[in-house]
């Protein structure tokens, strides 16, 4: 096991971080800006390096410093957390080359599953269904004009090297294309330095259906089941929720062996996601995260299984601690991020905390890395904490939910609690009945 654990991160995720390497008896380095000098992360580590100041480009995503912190403080491994360097395959190389551990996979599968057409030919290699579409990346506009033809208006086009909806853009008839790709080329260059794009089906009311897989990079792997997490805001995850409303236990079955079946096959290492989107009953694979999820909460509620520890101990050489035979599913979670965002708006809300009140009680969960007193910089992304629940059913998790809501209480800057207590008011998110277009309809409502 490793002696020492150097956290390349901030907020929520450092601090869950933290906690599991605590419970595993492993020495904790904190990393910030001189902006998260008052972090709770950096509060209640072993030891903190300070890296550089805000901009994360010359903090939280500057390699040189890290890898220097790690030399200095003795962290024998690292862990990326979610955002920032965890998907970069170049960062997990030159810890290998220094001989610190990356908590992750490895360079080849992070830079594979990266790009969005070979992650796609790949899936499809390894027998995991996905979106019709072109085989590999658009070269010209007549060619992308074919493609779409082939399989059918509207279409998606999107960034090879894309996420977070960026360079991803939907044409609804041939007129429509030229512009899409324009658009979506320019949008790619500016955010990724690449302006492949490649073209999809366009789905029109698919859910977001991911499944939690965990590998040993043996040739074993399993699945923890899968995550709702259709409530979406411009491509970005609101409301995630597991077991989705919209599976029975044998589409769970089904689909959770063919993805843990692909991820052994891989060879893959560690923890991963497999993103789907879900139509009429058909699962179509859009991407692979390789790392931590947000939203890993929900899986551990339902599971019992701590992703984190798992994540750990795999990055450590340990095999997997569990079978697929061991994995049961108990009852239902729902997690809310909590965002320092105007809830109507989404304008950032950044600023002193002036009361902070988090909700208690049986089931209920909440991650966090700030506290009374503490200002929320207004340099990084403003998710402040997730507030999860979990219930015997789905209605007594929605119950608990609503009543965790009306405890949860943050004064002196905005929040996005008042959404999540509307969202809880209509029929179908009580129902289960909405769809990856769902959020962005309502919030168009007058």
């Amino acid at each position: 096991m490793f002696d020492k654990i150097l956290i390349a991160n901030r907020g929520e995720i450092a601090l869950r971080i933290q906690r599991a390497c605590k419970e595993l008896g492993i020495g904790t380095v904190a990393v910030h800006s001189t902006a998260d000098a008052d972090a709770m992360h950096v509060r209640l580590a072993d030891e903190s390096v300070c890296i550089g100041p805000p901009a994360a480009s010359e903090s939280y995503l500057n390699i040189p410093a890290l890898v220097a912190a790690c030399e200095i403080t003795g962290a024998d491994a690292v862990h990326p957390g979610y955002g920032f360097l965890s998907e970069n395959a170049r960062f997990a190389e030159i810890l290998e080359e220094h001989e610190i551990a990356f908590i992750g996979p490895t360079a080849e599968h992070i830079r594979l599953m990266g790009d969005k057409i070979e992650a796609k030919r790949t899936a499809r290699s390894l027998g995991i269904p996905v979106v019709p579409g072109s085989e590999g990346a658009i070269t010209t506009d007549a060619q992308a004009a074919r493609f779409a033809d082939e399989i059918g208006y509207p279409v998606l086009v999107k960034a090879a090297a894309g996420g977070g909806g960026r360079g991803m853009k939907v044409a609804a008839t041939p007129a429509d294309l030229p512009v899409a790709l324009a658009t979506a080329r320019a949008e790619s260059k500016a955010a990724f330095g690449d302006d492949s794009l490649y073209l999809e089906k366009y789905l029109s009311t698919p859910r977001h259906i991911e499944i939690q897989v965990i590998g040993d990079g043996r040739g074993h792997a399993i699945h923890l089941g899968e995550r709702d997490c259709s409530l979406q805001r411009r491509h970005q995850k609101v409301w995630e929720e597991a077991p989705s409303p919209a599976l029975n236990a044998e589409q769970r079955a089904e689909i959770g062996e063919i993805v843990a079946k692909a991820t052994a096959k891989l060879g893959y290492r560690g923890v991963g996601t497999v993103e789907f989107l879900y139509e009429d009953g058909a699962f179509y694979f859009i991407e692979m995260n390789t790392r931590l999820q947000v939203e890993h909460p929900v899986t551990e509620m339902i599971t019992g299984v701590d992703i984190v520890i798992e994540q750990i101990r795999i990055a450590a050489g340990a095999p997997l601690s569990l079978a697929q035979e061991d994995i049961t599913f108990s009852g239902h979670a729902i997690e809310c991020r909590i965002n320092a965002e105007n809830p109507s708006t989404f304008a950032p809300s950044p600023g002193r905390i002036s009361y902070f009140h988090p909700p208690g009680g049986l089931g209920v969960r909440v991650d966090s890395g700030v506290y009374q007193g503490y200002t929320i910089p207004a340099y990084y992304d403003s998710l402040i904490g997730k507030l999860i629940v979990h219930g015997k059913n789905r209605n007594e998790c929605l119950m608990r939910l609503k009543r965790a809501l009306g405890e949860f209480v943050i004064d002196g800057i905005e929040t996005t609690i008042p959404l999540f207590s509307a969202l809880i008011a209509e029929p179908d998110v009580a129902n289960g009945l909405y769809d990856i277009h769902w959020l962005e309809k309502f919030l168009e409502k007058p």
